[in-house]
């Protein structure tokens, strides 16, 4: 049974400044609320223990996206449905668009924002693998200053990250690719939509002739956190692409994933399926 309303306390600044001074003020006991996709579904089901929230929804701060020659910086209130309408993400960040296009239904990527996507750290979220083989950086802002953190180590255990209790996300920037990049993302469900993931992947490389440059692998659903696999990569990287390489860098895979069995599915079928997945796109690239 969910409780009442009344239960709870909802803070709602007019800006940033006054959002981070709040946050500062009340250090651990303010839990930042943005489109509430997921904090909704616990309140429904009764499972919300936290009582005290900030939102930061109308934050005009945390809005919007820019694009120069270097860069593209999303701000940390773009939704799904932001990502799959902007034509630079289309064309040059396809793996994201296709997570958010697989995030959900209309509702929740009218709602859902990246940057709650990456702090509620979920090890099954769907854009977080891609922002991985994307060399994302946050930026974190506070009353005391602002931050550049790598995107790759920022999750450093399950629903654990390198955010201070008194930061936030303001944006995610992207360096620009070229079309020097092949590019994949797969989602395996229970289903094709609506589904929780059982696992993820995007990778995107560089090929020259056939022997792999440069390379980026991510996996979701298959570690306590979502998993960039620098050793993966690192047994790929300068090889020519081949059936030697390619068992090796499977045989890699699952010495660095760590699946568990749950009520999606088994340790046993997410490490099949994960190298498959790796195998099928290093077929692509072929």
């Amino acid at each position: 049974m969910r409780p009442r309303v009344s239960a709870y306390q909802l803070h709602a600044p007019d800006t940033l400044q006054a959002a981070l001074a709040l946050l500062e003020q009340e250090r651990g006991t303010l839990q930042p609320l943005a489109g509430g996709t997921d904090l909704m579904v616990l309140w429904e089901s009764g499972k919300l223990t936290h009582k005290k929230f900030l939102s930061i929804w109308k934050l005009p701060e945390l809005k919007g996206i820019a694009v120069t020659p270097e860069h593209i910086t999303l701000g940390a209130l773009t939704t799904y449905t932001d990502v799959l309408e902007h034509p630079l993400l289309k064309s040059e960040f396809p793996l994201l668009c296709q997570a958010a296009r697989e995030t959900g239904g209309v509702a929740t990527q009218n709602r859902g924002t990246l940057g709650g996507n990456i702090v509620n750290a979920s090890p099954a979220a769907d854009s977080p693998p891609a922002l991985l083989v994307y060399d994302a950086k946050l930026e974190l802002v506070s009353a005391r200053g602002t931050r550049w953190v790598a995107y790759h180590g920022f999750h450093t255990g399950y629903k654990e990250m390198g955010l201070s209790k008194d930061e936030l996300i303001r944006s995610i920037r992207l360096p620009r690719t070229d079309d020097r990049w092949r590019q994949g993302y797969r989602k395996v469900g229970t289903r094709k939509a609506q589904a929780i993931s059982k696992v993820c992947f995007a990778g995107r490389a560089i090929v020259d002739g056939r022997r792999i440059q440069d390379i980026r692998i991510a996996f979701g659903s298959v570690a306590p956190i979502v998993l960039r696999c620098v050793e993966t990569e690192n047994a790929l990287r300068s090889e020519p692409l081949g059936s030697s390489a390619m068992v090796a860098a499977k045989r890699t895979l699952a010495r660095e994933i760590t699946p568990i069995d749950d009520i999606r599915s088994t340790a046993a079928y997410r490490l099949k399926v994960a190298q498959n997945l790796l195998e099928e796109f290093l077929l692509t690239l072929q």
